[in-house]
């Protein structure tokens, strides 16, 4: 299927798609139907959400008996990142995790807090946040741009790339760092000193490997399977910030199923959010090894004094984003991730 432009021409197919993608499948008699679900994603099946988004697949066919069948696209195969929610929003797929940075140019700005640098320094910390009341009350917002929000996801922690070591704030300056779109980000890379530049995730390699973009930054699982280790030599340890995804369906998609079938989706997307929490900071540490053993991108490992003089240099961003994101938002994230052991 072809990436749909956001024109009045590709709205009218992706309408017409639709209507398609929301009527069930007949089964072999005719007796009764199979719910197909069409769950999209931007990266590589053997990633915490490409393998996360298998293991749903697997739970739910086999807990329903075949009554739901779920169709995995991974690697942008259906959309990129900026076309997947409008995709969504109009039913031409059923199921999205997109990045949280997505949701705060659509309005729902509480979700920009997770784009601030060096917010958690744990899982733990950031779990506090996804598995309690602040996170559950982000998913309810979604609602309005016809989305249900179900779940938050790990991806990992985020390091940049570029192609010369990354140690204190003055080595990013001057370079084009590509960002996702996102207000914080972009304050993020020019406190540094850098150029952002929003850009698709499907098109970042390319961009590195031609100049077009100087640095990334994403978790390690997606600087490897992507293949940006080999077109960025150095990959700096910074650990500056969580990335998640939030699991979303079509709302009335989500509501018109029968409540037996969404019983059993939601337990095993509970189980699946378990799953993808088990196994990320070992895919993490797999992921650094491997680009370790290519030979072809050096890690840089930070001391304590540069981690702090980059922290210091990004203070400022929490202060520049407070109204933006809502300082109840952060005070509340605060409070709740103050007694973190780490």
């Amino acid at each position: 299927m072809q990436c749909f432009k956001s024109t009045i021409g590709a709205r009218t197919t992706l309408c017409m798609l639709a209507c398609l993608a929301l009527s069930p499948v007949l089964g072999a008699q005719g007796a009764e139907s199979v719910i197909v679900i069409k769950f999209s994603h931007v990266v590589a099946r053997d990633t915490p959400k490409g393998k996360g988004a298998e293991y749903f697949k697997k739970l739910v066919e086999e807990r329903t008996q075949g009554r739901v069948r779920v169709e995995v696209y991974p690697n942008s195969q259906l959309y990129k990142d900026k076309e997947e929610l409008e995709a969504l929003q109009l039913g031409s797929v059923q199921m999205l995790a997109p990045s949280v940075s997505k949701f705060g140019p659509m309005g729902v700005k509480a979700f920009e807090a997770f784009d601030l640098p060096y917010l958690f320094d744990s899982y733990d910390a950031a779990h506090k946040i996804t598995h309690g009341p602040i996170g559950e009350s982000m998913l309810r917002q979604l609602r309005q741009h016809e989305m249900t929000g179900l779940a938050f996801w790990d991806n990992g922690f985020k390091e940049f790339t570029a192609n010369r070591p990354l140690r204190r704030p003055e080595d990013f300056k001057g370079l084009k760092f590509r960002i996702k779109s996102s207000k914080v980000l972009d304050a993020q890379m020019r406190a540094l000193g850098a150029i952002p530049q929003v850009m698709s995730f499907s098109e970042v390699y390319q961009a590195l490997q031609t100049g077009v973009v100087d640095g990334a930054e994403t978790p390690p699982a997606n600087i490897y399977t992507q293949r940006w280790h080999e077109v960025q030599r150095y990959m700096s340890m910074s650990h500056h910030g969580y990335d998640a995804y939030v699991v979303v369906a079509n709302r009335k998609f989500w509501d018109s199923l029968p409540a037996d079938i969404r019983s059993a989706l939601e337990q095993a997307l509970n189980d699946a959010t378990r799953y993808v929490e088990s196994i990320s900071a070992q895919e993490e540490a797999g992921a650094i090894n491997a680009i370790r053993d290519s030979g072809k991108c050096r890690i840089v490992e930070l001391t304590a004094e540069e981690r702090s003089s980059l922290k210091t240099a990004l203070e400022p961003v929490r202060r520049q984003m407070e109204k933006r994101i809502g300082r109840e938002v952060l005070e509340s994230i605060e409070a709740a991730t103050r007694s973190d052991p780490k």
